[in-house]
C-alpha cells in the first residue's frame, strides 16, 4: 500500500453522530479496494488525524489524502487543519500528505442534497 485516504468529520460525544461517517468510509473502502482509508476526527472521539496519519504511514503509505467531511469552511477548515497538516507533513518528512476541499464544496454533493431536499417534503 502506498497510497491511503483519511476521511476526516468533526467528531462529537455521542457515538452514534458517527455512524452515517462509518457508512462512507465502508462505502470509500469498496470503491478503492487497494488503498488504505481511515476515519478520524477533530475532537471528542478517536482516532484523531495525528493518530490515523501515523498507522497509515507506519503500514507503508507514502501518499495520504485528508479529505474533510466537513460541509462549511468555517475556523477549523481555515485555520486549524491547515495548520495540523503542515505539522503532519514535518513530522513525516517523505510523505505526501494532501488537503482536499471540504465536501460541501463538492458540486455534486450539493445537487444531491438540494435534489433530496426537494423530494423529502
Amino acid at each position: 500500500m502506498s497510497e491511503a485516504i483519511v476521511l476526516f468529520a468533526h467528531g462529537a460525544r455521542d457515538p452514534e453522530w458517527a455512524a452515517p461517517f462509518r457508512v462512507i468510509h465502508d462505502r470509500v473502502c469498496a470503491e478503492r479496494p487497494g488503498v488504505a482509508v481511515e476515519l478520524a476526527f477533530l475532537e471528542f472521539m478517536t482516532p484523531s488525524l495525528d493518530e490515523a496519519v501515523a498507522a497509515l504511514v507506519a503500514a507503508g503509505a507514502t501518499r495520504v489524502g485528508v479529505v474533510p467531511l466537513f460541509m462549511a469552511q468555517g475556523g477549523h477548515l481555515r485555520r486549524e487543519v491547515p495548520l495540523m497538516v503542515e505539522q503532519l507533513r514535518a513530522r513525516h518528512a517523505g510523505v505526501e500528505i494532501v488537503l482536499t476541499p471540504p465536501i460541501g464544496s463538492s458540486p455534486e454533493l450539493l445537487d444531491a442534497i438540494a435534489a433530496w431536499a426537494a423530494r423529502a417534503v
